[in-house]
């Protein structure tokens, strides 16, 4: 991460640069120039790495300022998630490990269509009495804004050095299952479809040797098979027998001791497990060029197809280093492409200590865009996608450069007001709770960024006008996506550092139309992850159609897991047009005028099989 004291080990070289840049850094290797590492990674990064933001779409823009009608207050203790995410020391840290913090999952596991909640938690150095370690927990939905703890039931009661979590029906029997990473073995939970879990890491081959620092995850379908494999990221080979502590550097942050690292400790290697389609896995990494390529230091993982091509590629948050953007080369293989495609560095070519990734076309050009959370000191990075996978870093002309302060975990794109126009959410924190020390910094515990989609290429910060749900301070780390009450908007769950959990209801009343999108795959994997869904409509006062994107997505952000329900605002439409699904089999699935505010289920092949509509939700003190 940036600010780290250690010092910064030297990037790998790369196989993946342009002929053109590959024979400049030749020739530089043959003349009596020298540069720095950085000026030399400069010349990797695309001429339009810091081009203006995008042409201004042909809409009329949103002016700044314009009222929020939206706002976002935490209700998860009246909501009955009440159980305190425990990670490390509180107050001083003494191995990196103690920092990272844990992701958390929007998870419908039951599948009654409303959203359950699956929280990892930690532990720390020194241990807990039997029978008291913080153990991971899954809080069924009661369908009325509250849930129920039910971790033992499940059988989902874990302890540990949890990390990631990420959800998909790995064995296509109808039923989302659950994969939990952790400093250690992983867990994979089979769904036994009546409400409890088992626990087959081991029998599918994906719980590790138990050495490894496992991180963020996703489900992702890379060869297109019909069965869902699995992409873990690692972060760093950790022994905390030999482990470096503050007092050996001295390491020092702005001259307060801290946790050492990550630079000049050994970076893990990202895994790649292929489903063999009997219930077990292969670790493919090997074969299809993972270990090979660069990518060290892995945190957040997003999949996408980035180049639209059809074939999902996958993208690694790294800290300290730079980024990966693993390439899926439609044969079995993956190549790191991240350097040439102008999305692995900052837009002075420096690496960055990157934390969480999302994806969404925030500008309706048919690509999917990336924001990336970095450390404090750093702006977060916005990535426009120029097609092709090429990318233009529009950080700064976008809005998103004004502040260095904060150091970002989880993000994501969201429609927070359902106008049809991706906004972004950063939950933000120290990695050091030692900074406490400290008058320089914005603290530990630290507010949330809310950027406005102005509909132009670029944002505004409306974090002071959205409510204290995103103004309130907390440590956060992983952040999931999702509308658990089934109102038609977007809520946020946080899972903080030694604190409790935020469920942020959003309250709207922009009086927008929405559709949810669950897929039910056939040829393709069950829980549809990869399809590309299309959804036009034609908005008041805009002369053109208005497309939106996404896609069915396993993981994501930071360590987490957003609802796979894809969900799309539509603004005053008064209906979809047209809804195209665009399978991993291949097969394309287009609707036409489907009415708005309903979850519609769509198979794969048959179109639309169910739809759920729902009341005005009831809470207690509303």
């Amino acid at each position: 991460m940036q600010g780290r004291i250690l010092a910064r080990a030297g990037l790998p070289g790369t196989t993946s640069l342009s002929s053109t840049r590959r024979e400049v850094l030749k020739s530089l290797s043959r003349s009596a120039l020298v540069l720095s590492l950085e000026s030399v990674l400069g010349l990797a990064r695309p001429e339009w790495s810091q081009a203006e933001a995008p042409a201004p779409a042909p809409v009329e823009p949103l002016k700044p300022g314009t009222t929020l009608a939206v706002s976002f207050l935490n209700v998860a203790r009246e909501s009955g998630l009440n159980v305190k995410t425990i990670y490390g020391g509180e107050h001083k840290n003494k191995y990196l490990l103690e920092t990272t913090g844990c992701g958390v999952a929007f998870y419908d596991y039951d599948n009654d269509g409303w959203l359950d909640i699956f929280l990892v938690n930690g532990t720390r150095l020194e241990g807990f009495p039997a029978g008291q370690e913080p153990i991971s927990r899954l809080f069924k939905s009661n369908r009325d804004r509250t849930f129920t703890d039910v971790t033992l039931k499940a059988g989902v009661a874990h302890s540990g050095w949890g990390q990631g979590v990420c959800i998909g029906d790995y064995d296509n029997d109808g039923y989302d299952d659950l994969f939990v990473t952790y400093f250690g073995k992983n867990v994979l939970y089979h769904n036994n479809g009546d409400g409890t879990f088992t626990d087959v890491s081991a029998k599918a081959g994906v719980s590790g040797d138990g050495k490894r620092w496992n991180t963020g995850c996703a489900f992702v379908d890379y060869d297109r098979d019909g069965h869902l494999d699995l992409f873990v990221a690692n972060y760093i080979d950790l022994d905390l027998a030999t482990a470096p502590v503050p007092e050996s550097g001295p390491c020092l942050y702005k001259g307060v001791m801290v946790a050492c690292g990550p630079p000049g400790l050994n970076g893990g290697k990202n895994i790649l497990y292929h489903n063999n389609g009997d219930g077990s896995f292969a670790d493919v990494s090997a074969s299809t060029g993972i270990l090979s390529a660069n990518g060290t230091y892995g945190l957040g993982v997003l999949t996408a197809d980035l180049d639209n091509d059809g074939w999902p590629d996958i993208y690694v948050a790294n800290d300290s280093t730079a980024s990966a953007l693993y390439q899926n080369k439609k044969n079995g293989k993956f190549v790191d492409i991240a350097l040439e495609s102008g999305c692995a560095l900052s837009p002075d070519g420096k690496p960055q200590a990157g934390m969480g990734i999302s994806a969404a076309d925030y500008d309706l050009d048919g690509n999917l865009d990336l924001v990336k959370t970095n450390f404090a000191g750093d702006t977060p990075s916005l990535y426009h996608n120029l097609g092709g996978a090429s990318f233009e870093d529009t950080t700064f002309a976008a809005g998103l450069g004004l502040y260095t302060k904060y150091l970002g975990w989880g993000c994501g794109f969201f429609d927070f007001d359902n106008d049809g126009w991706p906004d972004i959410l950063i939950c933000n924190g120290h990695v050091y709770p030692e900074v406490e020390q400290l008058k320089t910094e914005a603290g530990y515990a630290q507010r949330k960024l809310l950027y406005r989609n102005l509909r132009n290429g670029r944002f505004e910060d409306v974090s002071m006008q959205a409510g204290p749900g995103i103004s309130d301070p907390i440590a956060a780390r992983g952040c999931a996506f999702g509308d658990f009450d089934n109102d038609g908007d977007l809520d946020m769950m946080i899972n903080p550092v030694n604190d409790y959990p935020q469920l942020l209801r959003c309250d709207s009343h922009t009086g927008n139309n929405w559709i949810k999108v669950r897929t039910i795959g056939t040829k393709s994997n069950r829980s549809g992850i990869g399809s590309r869904v299309k959804c036009v409509t034609r908005i008041p006062g805009e002369p053109k159609p208005h497309q939106q994107i996404d896609e069915v997505r396993s993981g994501g952000g930071y360590f987490s897991q957003n609802d796979l329900r894809v969900h799309f605002g539509l603004g005053k439409a008064e209906k979809v047009e047209v809804l195209e699904i665009r399978w991993p089999s291949g097969q394309v699935d287009t609707l036409k005028d489907v009415k708005p505010n309903q979850v519609v289920y769509v198979k794969e092949g048959e179109g639309i099989v169910r739809t759920m509509e729902f009341p005005p939700p009831k809470s207690p003190g509303r």
